[in-house]
């Protein structure tokens, strides 16, 4: 008997103005392949660093399947629960960039378990969203085992 098994997930951003106005886009992910062995890897042992950092970017290359990186970070930040936040089969993770952080035109983020360098998860390339100096993005991030 075969079940398969797959890691899709979706990725909301919220932008918030200092005028107190918001939007939020919604958007799937791509789990890229060597996401897919880090999650094999930590079945096996704990060995490998948990995911712990997001990035955004500008690249508007699509996602790959062989992405390891972004394609032109702008920025990475700690997630806000290194890990991520466990529910059933799904993890969310999520990251708050401040005012004057990753500012410009946001077109990519990816989940990564270093500050610099790592394993990247997953990436999710989108049309550019404009991040003034004085907004704010939080990004939650949900990779769901089905």
């Amino acid at each position: 008997m075969e079940s398969p098994f797959s890691l899709t997930g979706v990725v909301t951003i919220k932008l918030s103005h200092p005028d107190g106005t918001t939007s939020t886009t919604v958007i799937p992910n791509l789990v890229v392949t060597i996401g897919k062995n880090w999650v094999a890897s930590r079945m096996a042992n704990a060995s490998s660093a948990v995911m712990s950092h997001m990035a955004i970017g500008s690249g508007t290359t699509a996602a790959s399947v062989a992405d390891s990186t972004l394609q032109t970070e702008l920025t990475r930040l700690a997630l806000n629960v290194a890990g991520g936040t466990p529910s059933g089969a799904a993890v969310t993770y999520s990251a708050t960039f401040g005012a004057g952080v990753g500012t410009g035109t946001v077109s990519e983020a990816g989940i990564l378990n270093n500050a610099s360098g790592g394993t990247l998860l997953a990436r999710s390339v989108f049309t550019g969203i404009v991040k003034a100096a004085g907004d704010s993005m939080d990004i939650s991030w949900t990779i769901t085992a089905a």
